[in-house]
């Protein structure tokens, strides 16, 4: 931290409006009194992979964020340590950056310069650009330590501004990962060449390879795990390739390379996983499921593991399920108005079934999730049939379909009815026979709710009668259909207006009979959103319920336009014309809407 006093620290701060005059008093008059509190409860000793007795002391930055004080005039707004090292930033002359531990090289960060001068000196190189060497410090006025660095790595150094935290977060998560691995490397050192499964190259173990310890290999994943819940990732992908081993993070829908691991490791790695989640270690032929229950910042988790067989070896796929995210509100899905009381009206029907179609990854789980949480209560027996069960909760009582003794979800729905169930859940209508005996359950006084895997709710009904159920049973069974996508949502942090000319929207149905341009909302881009505008995602629907009209014209085996127009006559709102209302009021882009969801 550059040698600035508390005092001088205010002044900056209330000549950029971010204390006011009695704030400012306030901080000066406890300054000494709360300096000693955090002297005594914590040293702020760095936390590290070994133990490196490196103890820095409380700043009079630690003094002001501990008080917590309000921004004046900004609703909601706490003055952080982000927004101090900000303006500080300013004041001497330096870029302020907040780290992305996405944009960041494993090899940059840890092998740029030792991790104890790192520590000591709260330094993190961050990137290499044309000879020059990117660096966030926590005193970027200290020229004596940009020296050194020079020296060292024979580069020009480029610093800027960050905060302690930040600076200390990386250096822990990233040292402590490598450390890792490079350990779990030595002593999985690889053959001279490793192709994996499909090129048939077989090499025996030594003993100390079949001996070795697994605790390396432990102690990266759970800096995985951890990377993987902080960056709100939905999927972790280990891929092997004929050299490295990729890990891949899925965040809002898209796919980011965060590591490239050397080869060695990667069998360990996969072993690892699959002893966590029960699987068969020495089986390597054959795709395997199962599950990993964690605990993360006093909450759980469930990590729903998949591996198969590739070209270099046995792909992870982790998919993480935070109950945060498939337990919601339904009013927090992303309905619109007219489509949340509709679907309120199917969940409070006595019997019948609900569809919620959609493909893989459009959120389907969590409007299941959620409304069977909605529907929860003491006086009703909910039963689940799940291929794999998602998310256990203690409410539900959840069967998990396991084909290879005989548990399907047809022959599971022959028996439930016995289980004398008020509402069924089953996690896919596959075949025949699973959509004739969720329509009989439905007959019989239940209400079923399950998922296809159809582009829109109309279409929905062909694929019904393509399984080979008749159409009187449809509209003697069907409440009626929900189709879903997930829609990126702009980043609040760098949301901005912007002119579109009216022709681009053209593909849209929209601004056909106007000249020039409109305006629309879109992110430019900031260290919260990792540059990509977007930040989180939600649920767009189109809810079709069977009404007479509606059934009159399946009774009459139309065809999808034909019902795809009743439905529209009847007031249903399709996915892209509700797409289209979540752009007008900011929250997506147009692009955002013409990638995700089909022509109107």
């Amino acid at each position: 931290m550059p040698q600035l006093s508390i005092k001088k620290i205010t002044d900056i701060l209330l000549r950029s409006s971010l204390i006011s005059e009695s704030q400012k008093k306030y901080i000066l008059e406890t300054a000494d009194k709360q300096f000693k509190k955090l002297s005594a409860v914590n040293s702020l000793k760095i936390p590290s992979v070994a133990s490196d007795n490196i103890v820095h002391g409380v700043s009079p930055v630690d003094v002001i964020v501990s008080l917590k004080l309000s921004v004046p005039g900004k609703k909601d707004s706490v003055l952080t340590e982000e927004v101090i090292i900000k303006a500080l930033a300013r004041y001497l002359g330096f870029p302020f950056k907040k780290i992305d531990p996405l944009e960041l090289d494993l090899d940059v960060v840890t092998k740029t310069i030792p991790r104890l001068f790192a520590l000591k000196h709260l330094v993190v190189p961050v990137g290499i650009a044309e000879g020059r060497l990117e660096v966030v410090m926590y005193n970027p006025s200290d020229a004596e330590v940009i020296n050194d660095i020079r020296r060292v790595t024979t580069m020009e150094v480029v610093p800027a501004m960050g905060t302690k935290s930040d600076i200390l977060k990386i250096i822990n998560e990233f040292f402590g990962f490598k450390s890792s691995i490079l350990a779990a490397e030595t002593q999985l050192a690889p053959p001279s060449m490793d192709l994996g499964n499909l090129e048939h190259y077989t090499r025996l173990q030594s003993i100390k390879e079949i001996q070795s310890t697994d605790s390396h290999i432990k102690n990266a994943l759970d800096y995985l795990f951890h990377y993987a819940f902080e960056q709100k990732a939905s999927d972790v992908h280990i891929e092997p390739k004929r050299g490295v081993t990729l890990i891949r993070l899925r965040i809002d829908g898209i796919l980011h390379t965060i590591y490239r691991l050397p080869k060695a490791v990667h069998a360990a790695i996969i072993s690892r996983i699959k002893a966590l989640a029960h699987l068969d270690i020495s089986e390597k032929r054959r795709p395997q499921d199962g599950r990993i229950k964690i605990s993360h910042q006093d909450r759980e988790a469930e990590i729903r593991v998949s591996t198969i067989p590739v070209a270099f070896g046995e792909k992870a796929v982790l998919r993480i399920l935070d109950p945060r995210i498939l337990f919601q509100d339904l009013e927090d899905l992303g309905f619109s108005s007219r489509d949340l009381v509709v679907y309120h009206r199917f969940l409070r029907e006595p019997n019948g079934i609900i569809l919620v179609t959609g493909p893989t990854g459009s959120g389907k789980s969590t409007t299941l999730y959620s409304s069977l949480n909605f529907l929860s209560s003491p006086e009703k027996n909910l039963i689940s049939i799940e291929d794999p069960v998602e998310m256990i909760h203690e409410d539900f009582n959840q069967i998990a379909v396991q084909p290879v003794i005989g548990i399907t979800f047809a022959t599971i729905l022959r028996n439930i009815l016995r289980q004398d169930p008020d509402i069924i859940m089953v996690g896919e209508i596959r075949d025949e026979e699973t959509a004739e005996n969720a329509i009989q359950a439905a007959l019989t006084g239940h209400l079923v709710l399950s998922t296809l895997h159809t582009n829109n709710a109309p279409s929905t009904i062909t694929r019904l009668i393509n399984l080979g159920v008749k159409p009187f049973l449809i509209t003697e069974s069907l409440i009626g259909v929900v189709a879903q996508r997930l829609l990126r949502r702009i980043c609040p942090y760098c949301l901005q207006t912007i002119e579109v000319e009216r022709e681009v929207l053209l593909p849209l149905g929209v601004a056909r009979d106007k000249p020039g341009s409109i305006q629309l909302k879109q992110g430019r881009g900031c260290v919260q959103c990792r540059g990509t505008g977007y930040l989180g995602r939600t649920g767009v629907f189109e809810v079709m319920p069977l009404d007479d009209g509606l059934k009159q014209v399946i009774s009459e085996e139309a065809d999808i336009l034909s019902i795809r127009n009743k439905a529209l006559e009847s007031g249903m709102v399709t996915l892209r014309m509700n797409a289209i209302d979540k752009m007008f009021k900011g929250i997506t882009t147009y692009q955002e809407v013409m990638r995700v969801t089909p022509q109107a």
